[in-house]
């Protein structure tokens, strides 16, 4: 039995609740009454209501995301009417702006906005001594990061070994980017540094491997990032990998000579870029230096092991797809590993709204709210992107087409025209973009090249079975054996073997055709593949 129990619905099960183990971790004497049970949203609300109540528990908190949201509400629809004597308290970016008129926030009981670390421990200690606030929608203080205790300890040994574990050293952002909550979090705190380093070392005492920081701009404080990042290389690993979101244009000297020493393939830059097009940045009020970002791209692949994941949104006020073509294809040009596609949402809170008479913005009512269209790209436009951002992530990102993907356009042409020609054929060929076979979508990404790029089938082929041996695979499709020789086979070397995530290895890989005597079966050898 527990008093207190704090839940949400997580994307999936691998994500780990950062913001719930907070409020665990600061419930001070109410600690040992409270109880952490989390879910994904593809259990059934009425199940998940069944496990919450066996508890009978007298106050459920709930984390409420813009991927929760809707089987959140016939959750908490459901405890209302089973048992409504149970307070239900609601946090986390969802219900923390425009509560006004939501049906979630109508069912609950209360609702604390923002960062509810100590807010909700003060609320549970009124609530147990039935002393309830007169108000439903809590609006706390922002809490001095160091008066909190930090949330690590709430992370099970599983959780260490089979879940993301994130961490952060900081809270907030300088920069007023209006698509993004994080613009309404200002300024930027840190967390007293000893006790971060110190929680850092706990954890990789007790095994942790993947290192996921949440920070929105984890490389702005020079003299903290350069702790963090010396006291990771001097105590790395073999099979730790780190992850960090990066403002694009500050790299400075000090930052570089650090990054240049970790081992190829451990660390993953996560790159906001968004927009190429200066207009649109002044627009949305977003600064960054082309120049600068173009510069640390650069050095980042020429000298470095540093995946990059770079960001791009399709529909910001005032960008067409002449606009947005241009910018993907200087991306490209940058060569970062992956390129994440994101349709811009209408997140609560955001000023972005100001946009949307002018520039006809129109959003779905039901979350994710993506922009459906805009005065410059329509509808169908923005349909066809939404494929392009699929197709994007299971060709382009996912490392199983990394040799493949340069067949997809010459010399001289527009790496955005050409994908987007594949997309519309992939889609009148499949109706779809999910639940696609990998070795389908080998399959028909060969007849696209072969009949509509004309390329040569035994190249193709033979670029096709590279990538695909590329995840450790040592048979070859049937429909590639009839061009493949059968004395060729794949030697394939790897990041130190399976030290790194599988998706990020595959980038890392390097394939190539070895002669092998007879049918050999393939080799999976492990290595350091050159920078390149």
């Amino acid at each position: 039995m527990a008093d207190i129990v704090l839940t949400t619905l997580n994307a999936k099960y691998i994500h780990a609740s950062f913001g719930l183990r907070y409020l665990l971790s600061n419930l001070g004497p109410y600690r040992r009454q409270a109880e952490l049970i989390e879910f994904d949203i593809n259990q059934r609300p009425l199940d998940i209501a069944e496990s919450l109540l066996r508890h009978q528990p007298k106050i459920i908190g709930i984390g409420v995301y813009i991927w929760n949201i809707t089987p959140t509400t016939q959750l908490v629809s459901l405890l209302k009417r089973l048992r409504p004597e149970v307070l239900i308290v609601l946090g986390g970016p969802e219900v923390s702006y425009e509560t006004e008129g939501q049906p979630i926030v109508d069912l609950a009981d209360f609702v604390i906005t923002g960062e509810a670390d100590l807010a909700f421990r003060d609320l549970c200690g009124q609530l147990l001594a039935r002393n309830l606030p007169s108000t439903k929608i809590i609006h706390p203080t922002l809490p001095q990061l160091s008066d909190l205790e930090l949330p690590y300890a709430a992370y099970t040994d599983e959780d260490l070994q089979h879940r993301i574990v994130y961490l952060e050293a900081s809270r907030g952002c300088p920069f007023t980017c209006e698509f993004c909550l994080s613009s309404l979090d200002i300024p930027v705190r840190q967390v007293p540094l000893d006790r971060f380093l110190e929680a850092m070392q706990q954890l990789m005492d007790r095994g942790l491997r993947q290192f996921k920081f949440v920070d929105r701009t984890f490389n702005l404080n020079l003299n903290v990032s350069k702790a963090i990042l010396l006291f990771l290389l001097e105590r790395h690993q073999p099979g730790r990998f780190y992850h960090f979101e990066m403002i694009p244009d500050r790299l400075p000297a000090a930052l570089r000579e650090i990054i240049c020493r970790f081992p190829d393939g451990s660390i993953q830059f996560e790159v906001g870029i968004q927009t190429f097009n200066p207009a649109v940045s002044e627009l949305i009020s977003r600064r960054q230096n082309l120049d600068s970002l173009a510069d640390n791209f650069q050095f980042l692949r020429n000298h470095t092991g540093v995946h990059i994941h770079a960001d791009l949104i399709v529909g910001l006020p005032g960008e067409d797809l002449m606009s947005f073509a241009a910018g993907f294809d200087r991306l490209i040009a940058l060569r970062p590993q992956e390129i994440q596609i994101g349709i811009l949402k209408r997140l609560r809170g955001t000023p972005i709204i100001r946009h949307d008479a002018e520039w006809g913005m129109v959003y779905a009512d039901q979350s994710p709210y993506e922009v459906l269209q805009t005065s410059s790209v329509s509808f169908e436009e923005m349909q066809r992107m939404r494929r392009f951002a699929r197709y994007w992530d299971l060709i382009g990102n996912s490392g199983n087409f990394v040799e493949t993907l340069t067949l997809l356009w010459a010399p001289g042409e527009s790496p955005f025209a050409q994908f987007l020609r594949a997309s519309d054929w992939l889609f009148s060929r499949l109706r779809r973009t999910d639940q696609i076979a990998l070795v389908r979508l080998y399959e028909l990404l060969f007849e696209w090249l072969i009949q509509e790029k004309k390329g040569h089938e035994d190249q193709v082929a033979a670029t096709l079975w590279r990538d695909f041996s590329r995840g450790r695979r040592i048979e070859p499709p049937r429909f590639l054996t009839p061009y493949l020789s059968p004395t060729k086979a794949v030697k394939v070397a790897s990041v130190a073997g399976d030290t790194v995530p599988k998706r990020q290895a595959r980038h890392w890989a390097t394939p190539s055709a070895t002669e092998l005597e007879g049918s050999a079966p393939v080799r999976l050898d492990s290595g350091q593949p050159p920078r390149s």
